[in-house]
């Protein structure tokens, strides 16, 4: 287990730039995550995944649809997101202890649908912890169809935005900065900074993945030791059995 952690302690592919901003700023975007001759096969495996999903694991809200544990569907397809060099690479870098894969669900913004509101990855009240969150542009992420948005540099603040009036809430959204970027591009951010998608102002679904890295000893969302099935973990890795924790 140490073997694997002191090898993605040596991964070094985040420019000086980029660990700067994860540290200071709060948050990264990565062109290119997934390859342009892919990003075909990735929507067609997400749209595929998201159509088959049980009832149990789909939930429509009044902005998006959810789907969870993108580790079990698409059949290897989204294997390499959670497997990222760069995203490891980040995530030892703010975690700083052993880590685990928490989460790893499909997100559709729908049409015409209304902003979130700015909160940070953590339940009301909740002890905050160091936690890595990533979300990977299945469709191009623009300022008309609700791209997200981050305040920077509040991973550092005490207060939290449910907290807030919302007049004061108001304030920090004019403070807040878009992270656009073509499909295939990964936002990276820490899990305590302010964020929300902003509004999807076009008659398009705009589609991501999400997920979030958290100590090993901490309690992740998504038990994937007990939803892991047979052909996954036939397919995968040591690395991936590692980050999953199974």
């Amino acid at each position: 287990m140490n073997n694997r952690f002191n090898v993605i302690s040596k991964i070094s592919e985040l420019s000086a730039q980029a660990v700067q901003d994860l540290k200071e700023v709060g948050f990264i975007v990565i062109p290119g995550a997934v390859k342009s001759e892919d990003l075909a096969l990735v929507g067609a495996a997400y749209d595929a995944a998201v159509c088959f999903a049980s009832s149990d694991d789909k939930r429509r809200g009044s902005f998006s649809t959810r789907v969870n544990d993108f580790v079990n569907r698409g059949e290897g397809v989204f294997d390499s997101l959670y497997l990222y060099p760069p995203l490891l690479e980040a995530s030892f870098r703010l975690i700083r202890q052993p880590f685990k894969l928490s989460s790893m669900h499909a997100r559709t913004l729908h049409p015409n649908s209304q902003a979130q509101e700015l909160h940070i990855d953590f339940k009301p009240d909740e002890e905050r912890f160091p936690l890595v969150g990533f979300i990977l542009m299945v469709d191009e992420f623009c300022n008309e169809n609700g791209a997200t948005r981050f305040v920077p540099g509040s991973h550092k603040w005490l207060q939290v935005p449910t907290k807030l009036t919302n007049d004061a809430l108001a304030n920090y959204e004019s403070q807040s900065q878009m992270a656009t970027g073509q499909a295939g591009s990964m936002i990276i951010f820490n899990g305590s900074v302010w964020h929300g998608h902003s509004a999807n102002m076009t008659d398009r679904p705009r589609r991501s993945i999400q997920g979030a890295f958290i100590p090993r000893v901490s309690q992740a969302a998504t038990d994937f030791q007990s939803r892991m099935n047979s052909e996954t973990r036939a397919r995968i890795g040591s690395l991936a059995k590692y980050l999953l924790f199974v």
